[in-house]
């Protein structure tokens, strides 16, 4: 039987010992009480921590392979929207029993993504208990150049990377709310499962963007989140927001429903100014990544104006949508 020590040491102290990472973040990395982490010069260290628990953010039986995936890929996705550089991470989990086959599954998907940004495992815990996945990521970001979800402006245009609402259409499959043929379904479920942070994108818009964040509890929670702390107002065409064409085969109304308010894109949703246009375009061809104009950042009318957010259709009318965002507490 796999004990603590063994566990990691199989599993995770050798794969990350051997990680090829371009600058070796960890000065110190697995094997003492801390790791020692180096800010790489001229730089600011960004760290964002994420948790996935099992029945609230995955189904127990998914593949454990997506799950090393989808664990460290939805924190990654915190660097891309500040603009970062992954560095390094650190894995905190519990596990029921310490399967071998489940084990090198997950640390497979894991080390995969891990390796492919050169993002180095430098420490962690785990336990016995509830499937529970805690990552806490590590990224560098020159001090001038973050995205930070404050600096929205007057006149930006609001921009969405790839397409929304798959991952909760492949939810709603799942859940049995609603069918779809089976290669709409293995779409969905791929986006649900193997989300593709947008790290080359969020290095392209530095210095082009004003306010960005990544998509993960959904585009009327998420985008509220940067009018608020840019107190600001929102204009947004829900008919252009963008849907792969699996999502048009669902009704209107669940198109609706996951592109506006469901979660797990971990798309990026930023701002920039108009002038910009053709250097946002220009950013996306850079990273192989389609980007998409769907509103306009506008100034609150008066002081006592909240910020909101003023959907309508391609033709202009306005919409009177009730929209909320994933609730961690209140899971829809």
């Amino acid at each position: 039987m796999l004990s603590e020590f063994s566990l990691i040491d199989r599993f995770f102290a050798r794969r990350a010992a051997a990680h090829p990472s371009n600058a070796k973040a960890g000065t110190l990395g697995i094997g003492d009480d801390c790791a020692l982490l180096a800010p790489r010069p001229g730089q600011m260290l960004a760290i964002s921590t994420d948790m996935l628990v099992e029945g609230r953010h995955f189904f127990a039986d998914v593949d454990p392979e997506a799950l090393g995936h989808k664990t460290l890929a939805v924190n990654l996705s915190d660097l891309a929207a500040m603009g970062a550089q992954p560095q390094a991470f650190t894995l905190a989990f519990s596990l029921p029993k310490a399967d071998e086959a489940w084990l090198t599954a997950f640390s497979n998907g894991l080390f995969t993504l891990a390796d492919r940004y050169g993002c180095e495992l430098i420490g962690g815990d785990t336990t016995g208990g509830p499937l529970n996945l805690c990552v806490t990521v590590f990224g560098s970001v020159p001090p001038r150049e973050a995205l930070r979800r404050d600096a929205a402006q007057p006149g930006d245009d609001i921009w969405i990377s790839g397409t929304l609402g798959d991952a909760r259409a492949g939810l709603g499959v799942l859940r049995g709310e609603w069918t779809a043929n089976a290669s709409d379904t293995a779409t969905f479920r791929r986006a649900l499962e193997r989300p593709e942070p947008r790290i080359a994108l969020g290095l392209a818009l530095r210095g082009i963007a004003h306010a960005a964040l990544d998509l993960s509890d959904g585009l009327a929670g998420d985008l509220k989140h940067i009018l608020d702390r840019s107190n600001m107002q929102a204009i947004v065409d829900v008919d252009a927001v963008p849907r792969s064409d699996a999502l048009r085969r669902l009704s209107h109304e669940i198109q609706r429903r996951c592109t506006l308010a469901g979660g797990d894109d971990y798309e990026l949703c930023f701002t920039a100014p108009a002038s910009a246009r053709q250097k946002v375009e220009a950013a996306g061809r850079e990273a192989s990544v389609p980007v998409t104009r769907i509103g306009t950042i506008s100034a609150p009318d008066t002081a006592a104006d909240r910020p909101a957010i003023h959907w309508h259709d391609a033709a202009g009318t306005p919409l009177t949508l009730t929209l909320q965002g994933f609730d961690h507490f209140h899971a829809d």
